[in-house]
């Protein structure tokens, strides 16, 4: 018998939110009066690049591993990821007292991997183009006794990731527009389940990079569409499909899902070092370059953005601007 999985509510965003509570930074919303006239449209930006491990990513990976009774703890947990869960589950873990292994990338970028390995975490490589990460670590899970926690097919990661939107909505009040990067969809789903709860006019949209629209492809289609391994500076949405758990919420409750460019994800990040003096990695602007780009229409509207990381190497991020 298949045993169907286990969607999450906005009663478990709830839950999540008193799980990570004093633990997780409450970050700051950011404006800016140059975004809002690029725009046309208020912005809010929720710097998540400002949470700890550097990533909204710690919001799921502190209320997946804090779930778990004591024995499974000390067991520890496995996960797959290029870089911003590996971060995260690694923190989490080890603030919980959990041993912790990642199976990354072996192309993910350096000061993810050391950063990984310097909260705690065991790493071991795969290549993405050519291995099954999720069977490496499902082996690992079987072999020693650990909890597999996905980064984004996971109950309580999407309902971890939906505490973004909730302190957003909670600290500006009622949006017309909410969007968040897409990669597997564990932000996107959660955050869904949030606005579409406080703010049910709100309008929710995903962001992906064009390479790699397997969401986009997949709620046009009704169904999860598989894509080839995508390449762009995108690293933390280069997923080939959507989660189980993530796509009926995305079904229900998201209203669109667009695509931008490199080429603006890069003028993104200039804008927010030069402009607003912050670091926000290529994924955490893909749904800013939607806003900024004029690819999502904001004029008039008020608009919350979260920009879900900054964790993103300096001589890559100068490498960037130099060839732009």
């Amino acid at each position: 018998m298949t045993v169907s999985p286990r969607i999450p509510t906005f009663e478990d965003v709830k839950v999540a939110a008193s799980r990570i509570f004093g633990v997780a930074h409450r970050t700051p919303v950011l404006t800016s009066r140059t975004a809002d006239g690029l725009s046309g449209g208020t912005l809010f930006f929720k710097a998540e690049n400002l949470q700890r491990a550097g990533a909204f990513k710690f919001r799921g990976a502190y209320n997946a591993v804090s779930a778990l009774d004591a024995e499974a703890r000390r067991k520890g947990v496995v996960a797959y990821s290029s870089g911003n869960h590996a971060q995260a589950l690694a923190y989490a873990a080890t603030l919980l007292g959990a041993p912790s292994v990642i199976v990354m990338p072996k192309d993910a970028p350096e000061i993810k991997v050391m950063a990984t390995r310097g909260y705690g975490a065991e790493v071991v490589f795969f290549d993405r183009y050519k291995d099954d990460r999720e069977a490496i670590a499902r082996g690992i899970s079987e072999e020693r006794g650990m909890t597999m926690i996905p980064p984004f097919d996971h109950a309580d990661i999407i309902a971890g990731q939906g505490t973004a939107a909730l302190e957003l909505i909670e600290e500006v009040g009622q949006l017309d527009v909410l969007i968040t990067p897409l990669g597997g969809g564990g932000l996107l789903a959660g955050c869904a389940l949030s606005a579409k709860a406080l703010a049910p006019g709100c309008r929710v949209i995903g962001v992906e990079p064009e390479a790699g629209n397997d969401g986009q492809q997949s709620l046009h289609k009704g169904e999860v569409v598989r894509i080839a391994p995508p390449k762009s500076i995108a690293d933390g949405a280069l997923t080939t499909f959507v989660g189980d758990r993530n796509f009926p919420i995305l079904q229900a409750k998201v209203d669109d899902i667009v695509t931008v460019s490199d080429a603006q994800l890069v003028q993104t990040m200039r804008f927010f070092a030069e402009r607003m003096k912050v670091i926000v990695e290529p994924t955490g602007c893909l749904g800013a370059a939607a806003a900024l780009r004029g690819v999502i229409d904001c004029a008039g509207k008020r608009v919350g953005i979260v920009l879900s990381g900054g964790n993103v190497d300096l001589k890559a991020l100068s490498a960037f601007f130099a060839e732009a």
